[in-house]
């Protein structure tokens, strides 16, 4: 096995990247800031990652304190990797260095942005000053997952699964809330071409759906 490149830097900001640095890795950390996931939770989220790279970062993330394993208990009995308590701690840097690279070129060719990237997203872009005193409980159903996404006093909750006596559920996909969100696309059409769905207040999970504003 190769021996880990390091900086060979005493400054802190170099020994993280020492730890977390690597391509794909804190790719890897945002696919866990939700929670645990199987291997194959993380190549469906990470698709252009090669199960060999992805085994390599999770070990070298593992060693380094960042993730850890476990068996869920029966009758799952699933091993799952999850960030450890040090990593979690990476979750601020991984929002604030989303909010920088939200105004950088997109890439090239059809990229798409998976779900828990998109629900990372929300988070990232997510309003305070906009959210003071608001209070709400929605569920997002893209895809075959669901997310609760609470407002708390003018913060921003999100959990993976539903949601108990949701105000409202918007159901539909990372592309297209992408697109209502910071592309231009009118909601109304949206609805209206059957690419979302919203059941329970209308009124309330558009002002949800406002708390996101596109970067400056």
């Amino acid at each position: 096995m190769a021996k880990k490149r390091s900086y060979g830097d005493r400054c802190g900001v170099a020994r993280a990247l020492d730890l977390v640095g690597e391509r794909w890795a804190l790719l890897v950390v945002r696919e866990l800031l939700l929670g645990p996931k199987r291997f194959t939770d993380l190549r469906a989220g990470l698709p252009h990652l090669s199960p060999d790279v992805l085994s390599q970062r999770l070990r070298e993330l593992e060693e380094s304190g960042v993730v850890r394993r476990r068996t869920l208990a029966p009758p799952a009995g699933s091993r799952v990797y999850e960030l450890s308590e040090r990593g979690q701690e990476l979750e601020a840097v991984v929002l604030a260095l989303g909010r920088w690279g939200s105004v950088a070129p997109f890439p090239p060719g059809d990229a798409e942005i998976g779900v828990h990237a998109f629900v990372i997203a929300l988070k990232t872009l997510f309003d305070p000053g906009a959210a003071a005193g608001a209070r709400g409980r929605y569920e997002l159903r893209l895809g075959q997952q669901s997310f609760c996404a609470e407002l708390v006093d003018g913060r921003l909750e999100v959990t993976r699964g539903t949601a108990e006596a949701p105000d409202a559920v918007i159901e539909s996909d990372p592309g297209t809330l992408s697109a209502v969100l910071w592309h231009d696309r009118e909601l109304a059409e949206a609805e209206r071409s059957g690419a979302i769905a919203i059941t329970g207040s209308r009124r309330g999970a558009t002002r949800f759906l406002r708390l996101f504003p596109p970067a400056a």
